[in-house]
């Protein structure tokens, strides 16, 4: 026994806090290996149930955990060192404690929200739905604030700063920012009214009849919204924009319009009514024309070099480029439908009348 006390007093661990410090560590070291263990084989278990949420919450706990438990342990080390040493320096450790925690909540949340936004979107591809990405990246990145502020606000409270009052002083400095912030402020709002009323998304055409905005929807962000012109060139548009002027979305049309006039001659008037007929009937019978929309062709109007009659009519697809196609087709037919009757298309002419005048016996034009 005396040998074994001899040994400890040589190596200075005699002592019982370092044999509490040399616990302490080993008991942080073992409890990070069964944890990393447990969270191994909760892992491997949770992708054989049906349900992946398991898995996000698995993965967002990984990390975070550990670091948890290696944070208490060295706290608990050195509030040892401190009540052996008395050295005041250690009276911080319980707030920096308490202030790796919290942070290591909210690096847990922001990882969880990261995880199910991403699982989200993936079951969503999976299953072949059409996938609201405007939605998704609006909730996670009100996720994120909310995880921002709450951290922010309990570091505050852990290291003494009055959050009442603070809070108490945001109601009246607030104002001040708010005039100086008006714009940002408006931006803000703007983009949170797009992603509460969506009227549009990442990957719709818009186009705004009150400015000259058109292009393909980009990205979405609290400030601006970023569109790309059919010319390529991207352009950012203020989000509070939004609120005060008309936006149009093409991409969500249930059908594509086509409307045309056509003028034959004056002279094959006698068969305009069978034309117009024939038209309807080539209409009705075509598989890309919907039938159930409203559906007019009839003589329309004297023109001066032609009598003319307008196609009304709305085509099944709402692709560009096959819907230009289809009206190719109805043109074309159309065209023929005027040949088989005789008839021509009228093109723009000028006919003068000479008169012959009783009195002078001469001709006046």
């Amino acid at each position: 026994m005396e040998d074994i006390i001899q040994s400890l007093e040589t190596f200075g661990l005699n002592e019982l806090w370092i044999l509490k410090i040399i616990g302490v560590s080993i008991a942080a070291i073992v409890i990070h290996f069964i944890l990393a263990f447990v969270l191994a084989l909760l892992l491997k278990a949770s992708k054989k149930t049906k349900s992946e949420w398991d898995d996000t919450l698995l993965v967002a706990t990984s990390k975070p955990l550990p670091f948890v438990v290696w944070v208490v342990g060295i706290s608990i080390v050195l509030k040892i060192i401190g009540k052996q040493t008395g050295d005041e320096l250690f009276d911080v450790v319980p707030m920096l404690r308490d202030a790796l925690i919290t942070v290591c909540f909210a690096w847990f949340f922001w990882r969880l929200i990261n995880g199910a936004s991403d699982r989200y979107l993936a079951q969503q591809s999976d299953r072949g739905d059409s996938i609201d990405y405007t939605t998704v990246d609006a909730l996670s990145k009100l996720g994120h604030l909310v995880v921002i502020v709450g951290a922010v606000l309990t570091l505050m409270q852990t290291f003494g700063f009055s959050v009442s009052g603070l809070l108490a002083a945001g109601g009246i400095g607030g104002i001040a920012i708010g005039f100086a912030a008006k714009d940002i402020l408006a931006n803000f709002f703007g983009g949170l009214t797009i992603y509460s009323d969506r009227p549009f998304e990442v990957g719709d055409w818009v186009r705004s009849p009150d400015k000259d905005i058109e292009g393909v929807v980009e990205k979405i962000s609290w400030r601006y919204t970023q569109i790309r012109r059919f010319n390529e060139n991207p352009i950012y548009v203020p989000n509070a924009l939004f609120t005060t002027i008309v936006v149009e979305n093409p991409s969500r049309m249930s059908n594509r319009r086509i409307k045309e006039t056509i003028g034959i001659r004056y002279d094959d008037i006698h068969v305009m009514a069978s034309i117009v007929e024939d038209v309807k009937a080539m209409l009705k019978a075509h598989v890309d024309i919907d039938t159930a929309k409203t559906l007019i062709v009839n003589f329309n109007a004297f023109s001066a070099s032609s009598i003319d009659f307008f196609i009304y009519t709305y085509s099944r697809t709402v692709i560009w480029e096959e819907f230009h196609n289809v009206k190719q087709d109805i043109l074309l037919k159309t065209a023929d439908i005027i040949a088989q009757h005789g008839a021509e298309i009228a093109f723009p002419t000028q006919t003068i009348h000479i008169a012959n005048s009783a009195d002078d016996g001469g001709i006046r034009s």
